[in-house]
């Protein structure tokens, strides 16, 4: 920038017929933008990542935030290298990753120097909320943040209010200074009590990634997802996919390097600051495609893929299952669908199980002593299916599992008021047997480029609604002449409704 000024002082030094107010006015221009740029081009800390909360109830809820090197993602950064191996041979090579690492990073380069990069930094974070009056606001002290968790920090509010809107901001700095250097302001809700009669609407997602974005800005359906009425908001998991290319996350430092580009976006980060959100996951997001204990992936395991899930990346919770109350009219069960899973190659029989004993037995109970209008049981997997006949063995809809698949179906068909709504498919459909209470509804994938698996031709008896496409599912419980309603709504990615179900 000095450079560039000093070569116009000698324009106007010189005999050249240039209006010199003109010269004038270029060099305060270049002034001026040489004094704004500078807070962008400060070493931060920001929050590049925004903040996530999770687990929100009628009194509390949790916030996790990370504190970044940049403002923004790397968006003009390095592409990494295609590997061009097939699965089989991929899985095979992924026990090697010191291999296979150098070979999608190009010679010379870093993975800070790579496209979406989003490196974290040692800093400190504050935290603040209130409702409306600012002078009524709570503050915590000063955390640093956790650098062996991927420079995170988490906080748990308690003590709030039911049904009620917060605002929250958050401040970040370096240590032992007082400058701040990054702000971040958003908000969310807490859940109604149970005696509370309140119109609820909620959406829910299933399977994206960085690589199957459909706006270079994020996805289409956090757009879309903006302009509803939510209440809240869930994903099924499969949020992102270490086994997917680019790059494929053979170590913990390119697992996160994932979630920290992901959470870079623009939708998604604008979204999350605004939204009650809670936070399922899958295979893809733990591990690998159909992962379950003992499995290794480059040189992650299983477990440690679960301590990164639950610990680090995500508000965490006591037990990562969890059923809320909404109001007089809903509850929702979110299940946990990887921690407490067999092996898919275990015989089926009673001791093979997803959900683990303790929680199914808590699944009944709970659902039993619920006096909501509606039940939805949230899996990350089908419950009911139909799934893909060849090939799968890894959720209750499938032959591997059939034993706890038909103790939870039986157990749902003797109520009539329970509804179930799932991830993980690449399609979206509405599926229901006849002579039985069971309905499935399952969201389909964010992104259109993310449809696949199922023929769209291929709609058999059970299924109500089939669309191989992507978008989201729509919930909304609310009142009509004193009658409780329910109503299910798969929508495409632009939020339009391709389908109703109101019961």
């Amino acid at each position: 920038m000095s450079i560039m000024i000093a070569e116009i002082k000698k324009l106007l030094l010189m005999n050249f017929q240039i209006n010199k107010k003109i010269i004038l006015g270029l060099i305060i221009a270049l002034i001026s933008f040489s004094c704004s740029s500078v807070k962008e081009n400060e070493d931060g800390p920001y929050f590049g990542n925004g903040f996530k909360n999770g687990w929100a109830d009628q009194s509390s809820i949790s916030i996790w935030t990370r504190l970044t090197k940049n403002p923004d993602l790397n968006k003009n950064g390095v592409k990494f290298l295609d590997m061009e191996l097939d699965k089989k041979t991929l899985n095979k090579k992924a026990k090697k990753p010191n291999f296979l690492i150098p070979k999608q990073i190009p010679d010379g380069y870093t993975i800070e120097e790579m496209e979406g990069a989003m490196p974290g930094i040692l800093g400190e974070v504050k935290l603040s909320y209130y409702q409306n009056d600012h002078s009524k606001r709570i503050h915590t002290d000063w955390e640093i943040v956790d650098t062996n968790k991927n420079f995170t920090n988490q906080w748990k509010l308690d003590g709030l209010l039911s049904g009620t809107k917060y605002n929250i901001e958050l401040l970040a700095r370096n240590i032992n200074t007082k400058l701040i250097t990054d702000t971040l302001k958003g908000e969310f809700i807490t859940a109604p009590d149970s005696n509370q009669i309140k119109a609820i609407q909620f959406g829910i997602v299933s399977c994206h990634d960085y690589g199957r974005k459909d706006r270079e800005n994020g996805h289409m359906i956090y757009e879309s997802l903006a302009n509803k009425n939510l209440d809240f908001y869930v994903h099924t998991g499969d949020i992102t996919y270490y086994d997917a290319s680019n790059p494929h996350s053979f170590t913990e430092e390119l697992m996160r390097f994932k979630w920290d580009r992901l959470f870079a976006l623009p939708l998604q980060r604008k979204f999350f600051t605004k939204t009650t959100t809670y936070f399922q996951k899958d295979d893809h997001d733990v591990l690998c495609d159909d992962s379950y204990p003992g499995m290794v992936y480059g040189d992650v395991s299983f477990e440690r893929g679960l301590e990164i899930f639950d610990k680090e990346q995500f508000p965490s919770n006591e037990h990562p299952y969890k059923t809320i109350r909404w109001g007089k009219d809903l509850q929702v069960w979110l299940l946990e669908g990887r921690n407490y899973r067999s092996k898919n190659t275990d015989t089926d029989g009673p001791e093979k199980t997803i959900l683990g004993k303790i929680q199914r037995d808590w699944l009944f109970s709970t659902l039993n002593q619920s006096d909501a209008a509606f039940k939805i049981i949230i899996s990350p997997t089908p419950i009911l299916g139909p799934d893909r006949p060849k090939g799968k063995n890894d959720n209750l809809s499938n032959k591997a599992f059939k034993y706890e698949g038909d103790l939870v179906r039986s157990f749902i068909n003797k109520h009539k008021n329970i509804y179930i709504c799932s991830g993980d498919r690449h399609w979206q459909y509405a599926t229901h047997y006849d002579g039985t209470n069971l309905w499935e509804f399952g969201s389909g994938p964010g992104a259109d480029k993310h449809a696949n698996g199922w023929d769209q031709n291929n709609k058999l008896k059970e299924h109500h609604f089939l669309r191989v496409k992507g978008g989201f599912l729509l919930v909304d419980i609310y009142r009509e002449d004193n009658n409780v309603k329910i109503k299910f709504s798969h929508c495409d990615v632009n939020g339009v409704v391709v389908n109703e179900k109101v019961f």
